[in-house]
């Protein structure tokens, strides 16, 4: 398909971290296919650092999401205010890889001429199908990254280059170096990264599994450093975990805790920096995946299109009938059985696999 005169695009992609990160070959597809227009990203506070450094982006937009927050007649005049600086931009084409409400509003009201986005069907409300110009019927069994490339697939504009970059700068380099120097991490040890943590809880693993195979490793002279968001709650669990570490044996050197204590970028340095990353279904699990590190990812009631991208990764998951769960915190269920089922053993299993030791 033709689209002329195209000089301004907007990707516009209001998920989480992960989400922000697998939408990269997009970027990619456009700026092979529009190699002189201006790309812009739009995305949620707190998820850009993904993207920045990136040479396909020209401009990273970020909304602020804490204006749900605000008192209506505020929230109101931000968003409007919000809205208005989006259309002064003049872009001509938008690509909404988000498929909420939002999104579309605000693809319809950039006043861009091409509007591209996944077919709504009966989702959101009445009529959102008309806010596009250009509709695209995926394949929700395909991996994400598949599925965002699907949206401008298309419509012509493709790319042989499906990889998901991750840029790292200088400074972030520098001080995880130092950091590993403190604890005296050298070139020739193994070195694993284990992010134990979800910013949905219900994704994660049992603490005493997760305690029990991070014991195992230090025994075998492994160096673990265990990472988490700062957040409480995530921050509580690794807590939980290192703390039933230090029951199973006399806290050593082996261990580094550096939970709460990494940005995005530190924290990729870690995973690139790393012989293995183990973890849960989580943004740092996507980020060591497309630094090339291999990763083993335990799945419990997420679904297969979120695995880690590219070769040479393990995904640990048990067949449940009622996968992919669609419940969530609901109920109040904290630990699913699908992830009881998956026991240290299995992940130990795959360690000695990907590492090529013996047991």
């Amino acid at each position: 398909m033709n689209f002329s005169d195209i000089k301004k695009i907007l990707v516009i992609k209001l998920r989480h971290i992960g989400d922000v990160l697998l939408a990269v070959p997009v970027f990619r597809a456009l700026r092979e296919n529009f190699s002189d227009a201006q790309i812009a990203a739009l995305v949620n506070s707190g998820t850009d650092e993904v993207l920045t450094g990136n040479p396909l982006i020209d401009e990273i937009i970020v909304f602020d999401r804490a204006i749900k927050n605000l008192l209506p007649i505020k929230r109101y005049l931000k968003e409007i205010k919000f809205l208005r600086e989006i259309r002064a931009k003049g872009f001509d084409m938008t690509v909404d890889l988000t498929g909420g409400d939002r999104a579309a509003i605000v693809s319809f009201l950039s006043g861009a001429r091409y509007r591209l986005a996944v077919n709504p069907g009966n989702e959101g409300f009445i009529g959102k199908r008309y806010l596009y110009t250009h509709l695209a019927d995926i394949d929700k069994q395909r991996h994400m990254v598949l599925q965002n490339l699907d949206i401008v697939r298309q419509f012509g504009i493709t790319t042989d280059n499906t990889g998901v970059d991750f840029f790292i700068p200088e400074e972030a380099k520098l001080r995880v170096k130092r950091i590993f120097e403190e604890h005296n991490i050298k070139d020739n040890d193994i070195v694993i990264h284990v992010h134990p943590t979800s910013r949905w809880l219900f994704k994660c693993w049992k603490d005493e599994y997760m305690a029990d195979v991070i014991g195992w490793l230090i025994d075998r002279g492994m160096k673990v450093v265990v990472t988490s968001a700062s957040d409480k709650r995530e921050m509580d669990k690794a807590k939980r975990i290192l703390s039933l570490v230090s029951e199973l044996q006399t806290p050593n050197s082996e261990l580094i805790n550096l939970c709460g204590k990494t940005t995005i970028k530190e924290l990729a340095v870690i995973s690139e920096a790393a012989d293995l990353f183990l973890g849960v279904d989580s943004a740092p699990m996507h980020i060591a995946a497309a630094l090339g590190t291999p990763v083993i990812a335990l799945f419990g009631p997420t679904g297969e299109d979120w695995i880690p991208y590219g070769k040479d990764h393990i995904v640990i998951s048990k067949e449940m009938p009622c996968k992919p769960c669609k419940k969530g915190m609901c109920e109040g269920i904290q630990l699913r059985e699908c992830l009881i089922a998956i026991k240290p053993e299995d992940v130990k299993e795959a360690v000695l696999k990907i590492l090529n030791l013996k047991n």
